[in-house]
């Protein structure tokens, strides 16, 4: 952090630092004291909060293992597992555990006293402020215990943090989107969107509290929160969205970080704006959902599609374009003219407006769909040789050329040369998305010429593609709009 935002910080009450957790239990603090930014915090909001989470935390240490205030104590130990709100050794009294938990936010002691001297006070781990109290492990996630001393400044027990982070890092459970043994906070260029997955998160937390996890409607997870928030309020504005998801128990924990592209808020405003792609988004969204035996949704198809917007740091996630090409292959589904052409502007969209990819196409694509076309064979059976070597660089150009050379044999133009095939068949660094981007291409021009690859008619196939269109697609479900 710059020296401007500390000295900044050091006459608030609460900062808003870039550290993720912090970050997230610093909108946390705002939204439970209905203020508008972290700046304007005031002190006495500070300790309203401060006392909110202090009866909160009683109340789920107090309760008993068949009361709805259990699951908030099970969210409290997912984070705090070594505190004295979760341990074992607690009292089951809430008067009795009340003073252990109201110290955690006292006041720092700094009064009249020179941070540079030797009385116990230092700058804050996260904004900078001076503060007299030291915390570890025990009631900081993701943190080192105080036995790592090679991380701590010498003579320090401990991570300083000041009050305002203090509170802050108790709120994180109301800001994060929680389960019973993880956390996921974000952050956004566009403070916006993090106010608003705050907000969300805010009262999904005050309802877990109250009737627990059994009590809350079916919705989608965090990634389709965020994909609402950035089409809602930073649809032309460059924003990353970065989830930050962790479990902090004693047996093993874990940090795993994604993040979305630049561009996504502006191509999620595209796919709200125009109906082939809100038809394909929302086959995406279909494909995705799971059910069981019974009919229930096992797999939410709105947080798979959301999710798949999302890049994992460790390369775990499957790009988007994947899922689309898998879509479109999938021998299972009998997709509809106007339903292939929907999936492949989709994916072809999202390649040029979030990778920036602006690949020259067409003339292979023509080549393809002429060669599908036209000849003895049924253009079913040649689409259908196509798709088997689309992703494969060394068929797909033996392919190529006998597609080239059977035109030439029948009188028609070959209108790919050398360098448009180029990329197509090499094995370099994004050739396979190209050859997936040839795929879209020729899907969609199959569908602009009616070429018939799938069966004949459906007297129903008018109003199913009606309902695909007016389908309402990334819009907050109820828990969201209460």
């Amino acid at each position: 952090m710059d020296q401007v935002t500390v000295a900044v910080g050091a006459a608030l009450p609460l900062t808003l630092t870039s550290h993720p957790l912090q970050r997230s239990g610093a909108w946390a603090v705002t939204v439970l004291a209905g203020r508008d930014t972290p700046e304007g915090v005031s002190v006495e909001d500070l300790e309203d909060v401060a006392d909110r989470l202090v009866a909160d935390v009683c109340a789920a240490a107090a309760s008993s293992r068949q009361a709805v205030e259990y699951d908030w104590w099970k969210v409290l130990f997912a984070l705090f597992p070594n505190s004295k709100a979760t341990h074992n050794s607690r009292p089951r009294d809430r008067a009795a555990l009340q003073p252990a938990i109201s110290q955690l936010f006292a006041p720092d002691d700094t009064d009249d006293t020179d941070e540079s001297d030797d009385t116990g006070v230092w700058p804050c781990t996260f904004c900078g402020v001076p503060s007299s109290v030291v915390w570890t492990k025990m009631v900081l996630p993701m943190f080192d215990t105080d036995k790592a001393i090679n991380t701590l400044p010498p003579g320090v027990p401990g991570w300083p943090v000041c009050r305002g982070c203090r509170v802050a890092m108790w709120a994180l459970p109301y800001g994060a989107w929680v389960t019973a043994g993880s956390a996921t906070v974000l952050t956004c260029e566009e403070p916006a969107v993090e106010r608003a997955f705050v907000t969300r998160n805010v009262r999904r937390a005050r309802r877990i509290a109250q009737v627990g996890f059994d009590g809350l409607p079916a919705t989608a997870g965090p990634e389709h929160v965020v994909a609402v928030a950035l089409r809602q309020l930073a649809p032309e504005l460059p924003a990353t969205a970065v989830l930050w998801s962790f479990k902090n128990d004693n047996q093993d924990p874990w940090l795993r970080v994604s993040r979305t592209r630049r561009a996504t808020a502006r191509f999620l405003s595209m796919v709200g704006a125009r109906a082939p792609l809100r038809a394909g988004w929302s086959l995406l969204e279909q494909a995705l959902t799971a059910r069981d035996k019974d009919g229930q949704v096992v797999a939410d198809g709105r947080q798979g599609a959301a999710r798949s917007l999302f890049e994992a740091e460790d390369g775990s996630s499957r790009p988007f374009l994947t899922r689309i090409h898998h879509l479109l292959v999938a021998p299972a589904r009998r997709w509809l003219p106007y339903e292939l052409g929907a999936l492949a502007t989709l994916g072809s969209t999202y390649a040029e407006e979030v990778l920036g990819m602006e690949p020259r196409l067409a003339s292979v694509a023509t080549l393809l769909v002429d060669w599908i076309e036209h000849g003895s064979a049924s253009p079913r059976g040649r689409f259908a040789e196509y798709r088997a070597v689309a992703l494969k660089p060394y068929q797909l150009g033996q392919l190529l050329m006998q597609a080239q050379s059977r035109l030439m044999l029948d009188g028609r133009a070959a209108p790919a040369g050398p360098e448009d095939c180029a990329a197509l068949i090499s094995t370099g660094p994004r050739s396979w998305e190209q050859r997936m981007l040839l795929f879209f291409s020729v899907t969609e021009l199959l569908v602009r010429r009616g070429v018939s690859i799938g069966g004949g008619a459906d007297p129903d196939d008018e109003e199913r593609i009606k309902q695909l269109v007016e389908q309402p697609i990334l819009e907050s479900d109820e828990e969201d709009a209460a």
